[in-house]
């Protein structure tokens, strides 16, 4: 009777530690030990925007006589911050997704991935996350702690100067701020930009060497060729609408502020629009792509 009982909560603490998640979680986990750039890269761009800000900003805005204009000038490095760490995760993601499954044959570590009780699926998908799903929510999560902070010593400024702070943070409100750059990044840097980093691991699982190269190279050949014997340029411009994000509402060129982008940008447009749902199709055909090379490529 107490041997039967003792043997009851064994199946339990097995079926726990076979968990179909732990696999993913721990296969992200090893692309973050790997690949620092991840978070060091767009931390390493935040230090330098709060050094900059606490340098030549809050020093320019104490030389402003005019209260108003300090106030304009404390607002101004926000915007600029978003930009530069959202390029940087953007630059990030692309050459992430180059080396990930082109690395682990380039050094053999895939012998010792391989080895592991972790399918190629799994592996995968959790490469294809980083780009997709975990930089846009690290670089909210760095973006927003320098706004922050931006802020904060920016109230110190104007507290300083007789003047009320709450006009830095309610126009417009830090929340709006934060939804509106967070709905951006989930959006257009990670569904929108999805099938471009689906290619990206696709190439990085097929190239011996040089995979950046053999991503753009004849992505150039199509829009080439199309040009030379159509006369028209239809590849080139879906290109550039899926690289700029202006069907999704992240396009930047035309002269307005990344804010006021950002806080135009819809749910329900962008979920009904055929671009989004095409990309994703395609993104999962690169993926699929990709796994089935991983199973079969050979260390280079």
């Amino acid at each position: 009777m107490n041997v039967q009982s003792n043997a009851v909560p064994e199946p339990a603490l097995n079926s726990q530690a076979m968990s179909p998640t732990r696999p993913l979680y721990w296969s992200v986990r090893r692309e973050l030990w790997e690949y620092r750039s991840i978070y060091l890269a767009p931390l390493a761009i935040a230090g330098v925007v709060l050094l900059g800000f606490v340098i030549a900003t809050l020093g320019r805005a104490m030389a402003t006589q005019d209260l108003a204009r300090r106030a304009a000038v404390l607002r101004e490095p926000a915007d600029f911050a978003e930009l530069l760490i959202m390029g940087t995760a953007f630059l990030v993601g692309i050459f992430y997704s180059l080396e990930a499954l082109h690395g682990e044959r380039r050094d053999r570590s895939i012998l010792f991935w391989k080895s592991l009780p972790v399918s190629d699926v799994t592996t995968v998908l959790a490469k294809a996350s980083i780009p997709i799903v975990l930089i846009p929510l690290l670089s909210f999560a760095i973006t927003f702690a320098v706004q922050l902070i931006m802020l904060l010593l920016s109230s110190a400024v104007m507290a300083g100067s007789g003047l009320h702070a709450a006009v830095l943070w309610t126009q417009p409100s830090m929340f709006q701020r934060s939804v509106a750059l967070l709905y951006h990044l989930v959006a257009v840097h990670g569904l929108w930009y999805a099938p471009i980093y689906a290619w990206m691991l696709l190439v990085s699982g097929w190239a011996r060497r040089a995979p950046f190269l053999w991503a753009s190279l004849p992505l150039a050949a199509i829009g080439i060729v199309e040009k030379l014997v159509f006369s028209t340029s239809h590849f080139a411009n879906l290109l550039m609408s899926r690289i700029s994000g202006s069907e999704a509402g992240g396009d930047f060129s035309k002269g307005s502020t990344s804010m006021d982008h950002m806080m135009e940008l819809t749910p329900g447009r962008f979920l009904s629009s055929p671009g989004l749902w095409i990309g994703l199709a395609v993104a999962a055909a690169f993926l699929a792509a990709a796994i089935r090379l991983r199973r079969y490529r050979e260390p280079l």
